[in-house]
């Protein structure tokens, strides 16, 4: 007998039809390839290339920082919406390594637990019935989800190869800008790996003004950069009466599971969020919000990680070169986005970057994420563990890659 709970769920997430939906998505697909792969292969090593998070700890001097503060009395506490210190530590941070300057910590700066509830406050402090949020894709779906959650509409602005990966704000329909809240953007973009430019962001601020439109820049991956010093949306003339910057510390700083950003930019924007803020949560836990502050002061931690990544990038892009792709080098991120092939010599067929994961997952034990939102690829993440004697070694990081390098050159792939 059916329980009558079934029937009280919330339309946004199904209604009567919550848990009944067959439809299995993509990471699941992914999750069950891998298992299926080590079932028939348990021998084989299965190399996972498809994980978006580092494989490092925080750093030794982060970790320690948690730990005193979190002994203190003081620190035990709710936090609500952060303490001044972070905020004070944030616009710091912002004027040197990006070159923001006049950002006022009180008024312009808030904290997050996470950048992925950040996306979400934001959408419910904006949107209601009938609203439009402009949405860059392939790309991170929360703000999309919250979006029809409370009743707007999503507008998808492919990003392709002939744009550089960003978005044309000149083909959006006049009838689509007039219902538009939100401009959401994502650079470096997960997962394409392009970095935006100043000229970009120029038209962003220009756009928004014209069209009274919110910008939201998610910079999860801003430090994270590989043809010069990162770039902040904010640094452009008019950014911050426009929009906000999301940074988030877990790639920047290996403290995914942390939980902890920060808000940065127009302060109306930052006001609503704190206000919806109230509402959702108490606060990050201040120990790490602490620790959070001493990475902002030692930047240099990023700066080792992203020498990592790009080290390893490099090299993945010289070996899928090798057997036969067209790998480019990223503008920032940890991730490589490659087209997938039309198949193989010896008779396999790929009609999307989802049956070329699944090739690649099942037949060479080697894990990638598909992505079909605009144009066919996957993508392949350089933050795969690598250590030896519980450090990061270039040595197995070597090994690693020289593997799958052996795994795709006995296959000649068709692209055209």
């Amino acid at each position: 007998m059916e329980s009558y709970i079934q029937n009280l769920f919330a339309e946004r997430i199904g209604g009567k039809n919550f848990g009944k939906d067959d439809v299995i998505y993509k990471f699941e697909k992914i999750k069950r390839a891998k298992m299926e792969a080590k079932a028939k292969y348990p021998d084989i090593e299965l190399i996972d290339m498809g994980v978006g998070e580092p494989d490092e700890m925080a750093d030794k001097e982060v970790i320690e920082t948690l730990y005193n503060e979190a002994k203190k009395h003081e620190n035990r506490g709710y936090a609500d919406n952060g303490i001044d210190e972070l905020k004070e530590a944030v616009a710091k941070y912002m004027k040197e390594v990006y070159g923001v300057d006049g950002i006022d910590p009180k008024t312009e700066v808030i904290h997050s637990m996470g950048s992925k509830p950040a996306l979400a406050y934001i959408t419910s402090v904006f949107i209601n019935p009938g609203d439009v949020i402009l949405m860059t894709v392939p790309g991170y779906p929360v703000s999309a989800t919250h979006t029809e959650w409370y009743g707007g509409e999503v507008y998808n602005m492919p990003l392709l190869e002939e744009n550089k990966f960003l978005p044309d704000l000149k083909s959006i329909p006049d009838d689509i800008k007039e219902k538009a809240k939100i401009l959401y953007l994502n650079y470096p973009n997960n997962p394409t790996g392009a970095q935006a430019t100043k000229e970009f962001y120029e038209e962003v601020v220009q756009f928004a003004k014209e069209n009274n439109i919110i910008v939201v820049q998610d910079a999860a991956y801003g430090a994270l950069t590989y043809n010069g010093e990162p770039l902040s949306f904010l640094s452009i003339d008019g950014a911050k009466d426009v929009g906000v910057e999301i940074h988030s510390f877990s790639k920047a700083y290996n403290m995914t599971g942390w939980r902890l950003a920060f808000v940065v930019g127009n302060d109306l924007i930052v006001s609503g969020f704190a206000t919806v803020k109230d509402n959702f949560d108490s606060g990050q836990f201040i120990p790490i919000q602490k620790a959070g502050i001493y990475c902002l002061e030692h930047p240099e931690i990023t700066e080792r990680t992203r020498a990592k990544y790009e080290r390893r990038l490099n090299k993945m892009v010289n070996l899928l070169n090798e057997v036969g792709f067209d790998a480019k080098m990223p503008g920032g991120t940890f991730y490589l986005y490659i087209k997938a092939p039309k198949g193989t010599k010896c008779g396999h067929i790929f009609n999307s970057g989802e049956e070329f994961s699944h090739y690649l997952i099942k037949e060479k034990l080697v894990s990638t994420v598909p992505w079909d939102d605009a144009g066919h690829f996957v993508r392949m993440a350089a933050c795969f563990p690598a250590f030896k004697d519980g450090k990061v070694s270039e040595e197995e990081e070597d090994r690693i890659l020289n593997e799958v390098k052996r795994r795709l050159s006995d296959v000649e792939f068709i692209f055209e």
